[in-house]
């Protein structure tokens, strides 16, 4: 019987087929699902961000504090836009390929996926290292450069910007996360069934 496993000279069992598609299916479907995870973060950090507005009344002036204010957080919000779209599309191609029945593909194509999604964790870490650091500051202020505390007059605006870092911060270890899985579908194309895999799309 025939079970997709054969022996090696050393009797040591080796995979085939069958069994190299099973394992490329649930590659596929975990990829599917942190794509998405990260769509939904994405769009809920830069929601989070985006509308967050507080109006404080300051010696009979009207002072509104809102993410435009701070070049750091208008950034977090472009960058976890452009990170929720692009892992919807690679979502969608995903979804496609494993109802095509073609869950691998080919070197040149697990280069560029690689290349985009270590781009886009690059991307978000560079904007969640910039909010965070916006929101120190924001928090504790800076008595040297005599920076007020911020977070002392619109603490409903701190409290959610922060709700939209942190939404920021899993987006950012999916996306590494993810960038490593990439890494994994493209160097195995190298391996030993690197004949095999090569030609697929």
């Amino acid at each position: 019987m025939n079970s997709g496993v054969g022996n090696s000279p050393g009797n040591v069992p080796v995979y085939h087929g069958s069994n190299l598609k099973v394992v490329d299916r649930r590659v596929k479907v975990a990829e599917i699902v942190l794509r998405y995870v990260i769509c939904g973060l994405g769009v809920l950090a830069a929601v989070l961000v985006a509308t967050d507005t507080q109006v404080k009344t300051i010696f009979s002036i009207q002072k509104k504090a809102e993410f435009t204010d701070m070049k750091a957080l208008v950034f977090l919000v472009i960058a976890n836009g452009i990170v929720a779209s692009y892992s919807f599309i690679q979502g969608l191609r995903c979804v496609v390929s494993i109802l095509r029945g073609s869950v691998l593909f080919n070197r040149a194509l697990a280069w560029a996926i690689f290349s985009c999604d270590q781009m886009m964790a690059y991307l978000t870490l560079a904007a969640v290292a910039a909010a965070a650091q916006s929101a120190v500051l924001a928090e504790r202020g800076q008595t040297e450069l005599q920076w007020m505390k911020i977070c002392n007059l619109y603490g409903k605006f701190c409290n959610q910007v922060g709700e939209g870092i942190v939404s920021a911060l899993l987006v950012s270890l999916s996306m590494v996360t993810l960038a490593g899985m990439s890494a994994f579908n493209l160097f195995r194309l190298y391996g030993g069934n690197k004949g095999k895999n090569s030609g697929r799309l």
